[in-house]
């Protein structure tokens, strides 16, 4: 997934994901895409400082889809 499709899917109400169920992206509160890590809690951001450089290949992030 580019940036752009994770930062769309994340705003849509989709869970993405980096790598593993652990790594969740989400959008916080001042409107930050970060990467939560559910184990430790930690978080970085979904891009280096320069906005478009992922952290993560773009083939590792993944949308959650439950069958209905």
């Amino acid at each position: 997934m580019t940036v752009n499709e994770i930062k769309a899917a994340v705003d849509a109400g989709k869970q993405v994901f980096w790598s593993n169920f652990n790594y969740e992206v989400i959008k916080d509160e001042v409107g930050q895409y970060l990467i939560h890590s559910k184990c430790n809690n930690h978080y970085i951001g979904l891009t280096w400082r320069d906005g478009t450089t992922l952290n993560g290949r773009e083939d590792e992030f993944f949308v959650y889809q439950t069958e209905e």
